[in-house]
């Protein structure tokens, strides 16, 4: 489909990206990697690949400051995009259409490709009207973010790599705003926990009454935790932010092997994500106690713990927010800075004593990320751009 925005070098570039179907389950990196090479190698930036996982590489392009001793700033994104269903896209997700109306089509133009294109314009901007900015200002962009990180960002902030790059502040992803004047930015997240329940019974013939069941065991823990749930959920629905409470799912369930025989053992499993305020050892003190009420046999263990990671600080003792709101505020917007409800490569960040701020200046756009017909139009992709250069210079030129 040709569309008037063909010639427009900026917008370009970002088709070319998206364009790279840098997609789970196998993802073959090789393609992001040459191309952002090349945008380096254009803006005359050195460039490193770092390949601390073999075939999961982090590449970082870096714009020197003038006094390349003040910690830099780093600028995250991820490569790594979510799977597609294409039959439910209007537009085949990895050719980037541009329509008539100016919307851009995607997988990765929201989650999160936009976003290291803007970083990377930004720079191309500032670059090229000659300005100079104090603080070295890094590029980064990291592979698995969608699955965890495991192989991405967690393993790059804990390398001597990443700390030779001596960062002061860093900027990562939050999500769209509906609003034409209001960013959604994140200083925090929630916890992320995965948790196994398993209750253990005395088997037997499903035609009776028996006493110690697995099955009464696991309606115990069942309830325990969907009260909880139903607690937490009724503080949402009177207003408050879902970051700011800890979410309960139940996800899974296994068990038992025939209808009319009482399993020896059941399991569930629960998604859970504890908010910031909540203390951690009597969470899991709780739960503990949940399986010793439950009866013999009710153990639970973690498939996925987390550490609590602490919040970015945002009440005037970290300079970079300072300036960053009041840059935003200058040109006529407003943050709303929130506990962030999902997780993102900023805690690994934040894990390592960085101050970081999930910022994504993407106004008047509906939540696609992960979404059929992820889009979006080209106006706000520039108007982003706007927002981080006048934003890269404020944080970049904190003394």
């Amino acid at each position: 489909m040709c569309s008037k925005w063909d010639n427009d070098e900026v917008i370009e570039r970002f088709r070319e990206y998206v364009r790279i179907p840098s997609v789970h389950p196998d993802i073959d990196y090789d393609d992001c990697v040459k191309f952002l090479k090349k945008q380096a190698n254009d803006l005359d930036l050195p460039v490193i690949v770092y390949e601390l996982v073999p075939k999961k590489p982090v590449v970082v392009i870096t714009w020197e400051g003038v006094q390349p001793e003040l910690p830099s700033i780093l600028l995250n994104s991820h490569m790594d995009v979510v799977p597609v269903y294409e039959e439910h896209w209007t537009y085949p997700p990895f050719d980037a259409v541009v329509t008539e109306d100016g919307y851009i089509y995607g997988r990765g133009t929201l989650d999160m490709k936009g976003i290291g294109m803007m970083h990377l314009e930004a720079v191309r901007r500032l670059k090229t009207a000659g300005v100079r900015l104090k603080r070295t200002v890094l590029v980064s962009f990291v592979p698995d973010e969608e699955t965890g990180s495991v192989d991405g960002m967690r393993v790059f902030s804990e390398s001597p790599e990443f700390k030779k790059l001596n960062i002061g502040f860093a900027l990562d992803e939050s999500g769209p705003s509906l609003s034409s004047t209001e960013i959604l930015a994140f200083y925090g997240e929630r916890t992320s926990r995965q948790i196994v329940v398993t209750c253990r019974g005395d088997p037997g013939h499903g035609s009776l009454l028996s006493s110690d069941t697995a099955g009464e065991k696991l309606h115990y823990i069942i309830n325990k935790f969907m009260t909880l749930r139903a607690e937490e959920k009724s503080k949402v629905d009177s207003g408050t932010w879902v970051g700011d409470i800890t979410t309960i799912n139940l996800t899974q369930l296994s068990g038992g092997v025939q209808i009319n025989v009482l399993p020896e053992n059941l399991t569930v499993s629960f998604d859970i994500r504890i908010a910031p305020d909540v203390d951690h050892d009597e969470f899991d003190d709780m739960i503990s106690k949940w399986c010793k009420e439950a009866g013999d046999g009710v153990t639970f263990e973690y498939v996925v713990k987390n550490p609590q990671v602490k919040n970015t600080k945002i009440d005037g003792s970290v300079p970079f927010w300072d300036v960053m709101k009041n840059v935003v505020v200058d040109m006529g917007y407003t943050i709303k800075c929130v506990i962030c409800p999902g997780a993102t490569d900023a805690r690994h960040v934040r894990r390592q004593g960085i101050p970081a701020i999930n910022f994504s200046p993407i106004l008047e756009t509906p939540m696609l990320l992960h979404a059929h017909n992820e889009r979006i139009h080209v106006d706000m992709y520039k108007k982003g751009i706007d927002i981080f250069e006048n934003v890269l210079v404020a944080i970049a030129n904190v003394p």
